[in-house]
């Protein structure tokens, strides 16, 4: 029998993770995920507002929430979920931005302007003349520019917040509907309901590449990170690796997508649809880790800086907005245990070790070599057809994709043995 010992290697952490499947031999495995138990997020207050609100967005420091709606803004206290004031009465306000330092909204209107707010007073203190129908409002991190999609132009309108004026009209995609602006600043993404997603250079601001994705996108919104773009289309959710801006992934039970928000650090995603319930994604698996039923079809979602609540608004003549407790999830270091049983030449192999941890690990090979023809998934699971007896000595590693916890490491053997020949007579027949 042939000893195949260890060999230094190096394996440097993806940014996205590849699951590999197997048959025969298998075994079960437990494998935690950076999602906390969905199901215990639940509604703790329905709050009254004005008829068919629309979007809703918190304040920097949590402390309150504006709700635009079909004929004014409402502000509500988050610390009581009451509606403590008014304003815009009679227009039809739209999406809502506001700076970083929670000093003044800047909030479209279907009148085609966008109007400027001292949130201390929540008085108007510009207006701003756009385009055709402003829809969606987003600003750079630095506060020092707002974007606007002009929905009937194919435009983005681009505001000097210092001036307070329209510095450049960008042309776009058919019927852009919603902007998000990556975390570094750097580009802004366009969600256009004629199946595309318009990147803009926010240091040109030049369309640098229009991204295909599904039909009617309606919402987009960057990871915290900057690494992904998710965009909301019929049916499905596309995401974009930034750095390439491509579609790399598509998760696609998730029908009749509206908006899309993240938790602050990122782990989970929040999508309103229009069946009455948020589906929740977890972002590192890309799968729909569970739904939040609500009153009425959900528009908007915003998540408190925090990450302890999410506030949604329902879009009905009744509303409401529906606060949501986000259940706290618990990190646990990574962990990793499990012996692989023998495996014979020639014969598929499976078998899934035990992967704990939250944020989930994702395993590499740090040290040596799998057997010839088996491969390792991000998940801990061996899988294969080794052709060549030996015995492969290895060195596995847990660690987790954001850095957190201490790596867990597991040196490894697994024997490949020839066959078993069957018995001369041994056969059965009539």
């Amino acid at each position: 029998m042939t000893t195949i010992d260890r060999q230094r290697s190096h394996i440097g952490l993806p940014r996205a993770s590849t699951a590999l499947r197997g048959t025969l031999l298998t075994v079960a495995t437990l494998l935690t995920t950076a999602v906390g138990p969905v199901d215990a997020d639940v509604v703790t207050a329905n709050i009254p507002v004005h008829n068919w609100p629309y979007q809703v967005v918190i304040t920097p420091d949590g402390a309150r929430a504006y709700v635009s709606s079909r004929n004014s803004v409402q502000v509500i206290d988050t610390a009581t979920n009451v509606v403590t004031e008014t304003f815009l009465d009679g227009e039809s306000p739209e999406g809502i931005a506001i700076t970083p330092d929670g000093g003044r909204a800047y909030i479209a209107t279907d009148e085609d302007h966008v109007r400027v707010i001292d949130t201390g007073t929540n008085t108007v203190i510009e207006t701003i003349a756009v385009g055709d129908w402003p829809l969606g409002v987003a600003l750079t991190p630095s506060g020092d520019f707002a974007y606007v999609t002009n929905f009937n132009d194919d435009t983005v309108s681009v505001i000097d917040t210092d001036t307070n004026t329209v510095v450049e009209t960008v042309d776009v995609g058919d019927r852009p509907r919603v902007v998000a602006v990556n975390p570094n600043g750097d580009s802004a993404y366009v969600a256009n309901m004629g199946g595309q997603v318009s990147v803009i250079d926010t240091a040109t601001n030049e369309v640098t590449t229009n991204v295909p994705v599904g039909d009617e996108p309606l919402g987009v919104a960057v990871t915290p990170n900057g690494d992904y773009a998710y965009v909301t289309n019929t049916g499905q959710v596309s995401v974009i690796d930034t750095a390439t801006n491509e579609v790399t992934a598509t998760i696609g039970d998730v029908r009749y997508s509206r908006e899309v928000t993240f938790t602050p650090d990122g782990a989970r995603a929040y999508i309103t649809t229009d069946q009455h319930r948020v589906r929740v994604i977890d972002t590192r698996t890309n799968t729909v880790a569970g739904s939040i039923p609500l009153e009425n079809s959900p528009g908007h979602a915003a998540i408190t800086p925090d990450g302890t609540h999410a506030y949604i608004t329902n879009q009905s003549s009744r509303g409401p907005v529906s606060v949501v407790a986000i259940e706290a999830e618990v990190e646990t270091p990574p962990a990793l245990t499990g012996t692989p049983p023998v495996g014979f030449a020639n014969e598929p192999y499976h078998y899934a070790f035990t992967v704990t941890g939250n944020p989930a690990p994702i395993v590499h090979v740090t040290d040596g070599v799998l057997p010839y023809g088996v491969t390792l998934s991000e998940q801990g699971v061996l899988s294969g057809t080794p052709p060549i007896p030996a015995t492969y000595n290895f060195t596995l590693t847990a660690f987790q994709f954001d850095g957190s916890g201490d790596p867990a490491v597991l040196e490894v053997s697994v024997e490949i043995k020839d066959k078993p020949s069957v018995p001369w007579g041994s056969f059965t027949g009539s």
